[in-house]
């Protein structure tokens, strides 16, 4: 199906953006095991942190501050796209932030100028492509108008008898192996990011994100993902403070209340209980993220606009404009704690 000009994803469109942007910071983060670039861009004033301390040993000692002040300080908002590469629509909203950031202007020549309001005292993080090994194998720029089998294939991939791997199934197997196409959800050496050894990586892009986020300082981090037809889902984090769970809840309404006035909508879910069972709660890069920086991290489920998915079945625009409500919602909020 065909994409709107506007909508962005392909490593080689991130890579022209990233060549052409004169306002951002940029730098590659880390090599893939494909020979790839993680590519990150930031905007706005790095905060002047004089920490010193990791930020659990801060915690160990009973005063965050010795990581990083809670006040008098620029917030950091990190945004990663394509953790999964074949959930590109964090990547195209990344694009077109970009775009509005450089010049005034989204990539179809609209202007934002609410969301730029938002984002003046911040300093604004933007990994568009976190796994961009997985981005390479996916060919589709979107999922829009795409099945829900064609959404596996390409997400998850085929195993060698050429059934799909499925989801939860594709995490049993870890790195993958033996894949007859390896999906988009895994790195050329076959490694689920949102699912490595935090405690002694796997993957390079693993451990470039999270020392990124711990060397901004940063307060949120949001993991643009795609849910099938999720009807714009924060999901809430394990194994974080709760106060963490009550910032990503307040994001959530704030964003549901904005995106009902134009017919669309945020799900917003209660405060998570203290995991528990034979199986818990995945410790994911979610809750990785938060340990190295005490960040409200949360993972955004975003509409896919699969056509035989459930209600609702929303297009380009809508999903682009549901990540412009969370990111100007996200800003607003985090310019208040600052």
């Amino acid at each position: 199906m065909d994409t709107p000009k506007w909508w962005q994803t392909s490593n080689s469109a991130i890579q022209a953006l990233y060549d052409g942007a004169r306002k951002a910071e940029k730098r590659a983060l880390c090599k893939t095991p494909g020979g790839r670039d993680v590519l990150a861009l930031a905007y706005g004033p790095r905060p002047r942190i004089a920490s010193q301390a990791n930020y659990s040993s801060a915690c160990g000692a009973h005063n965050r501050a010795y990581y990083a002040p809670l006040e008098g300080r620029t917030n950091t908002v990190v945004l990663i796209g394509a953790v999964h590469a074949q959930e590109t629509e964090g990547v195209a909203a990344i694009a077109n932030l970009i775009s509005l950031l450089e010049t005034g202007k989204d990539l179809a020549g609209g202007e934002n100028p609410g969301l730029l309001r938002a984002a003046e005292g911040l300093r604004v993080v933007l990994v568009p492509i976190a796994n961009p090994d997985g981005r390479a194998r996916v060919e589709p720029d979107s999922m829009v108008g795409l099945s829900s089998a064609e959404l596996r294939h390409w997400g998850q991939g085929n195993w060698a008898d050429g059934s799909l791997c499925g989801w939860p199934e594709c995490k049993a197997r870890h790195p993958m192996r033996g894949a007859g196409f390896l999906g988009g959800y895994f790195n050329d050496a076959g490694v689920n990011l949102m699912h490595d050894n935090f405690f002694h990586p796997m993957a390079a892009e693993t451990q470039a994100l999270l020392d990124l986020c711990a060397a901004e300082f940063a307060s949120c981090v949001l993991q643009l993902h795609g849910g099938s037809n999720s009807a714009n889902d924060l999901l809430q984090p394990n194994y974080v403070p709760r106060e963490v769970n009550e910032a990503v809840r307040a994001l959530a309404l704030r964003c549901d209340a904005r995106a009902r006035r134009e017919g669309l909508w945020f799900t917003v879910r209660d405060l998570p209980g203290q995991p528990h069972g034979e199986t818990p709660p995945s410790f994911n890069l979610v809750s990785a993220l938060h340990h190295v920086c005490g960040a409200v991290s949360a993972c955004f489920e975003s509409n896919e606009g699969l056509r035989d998915g459930n209600e609702p079945i929303w297009d380009c625009g809508q999903i682009l404009r549901s990540h412009m409500i969370l990111f100007e919602e996200t800003f607003k909020m985090f310019a208040a704690r600052s």
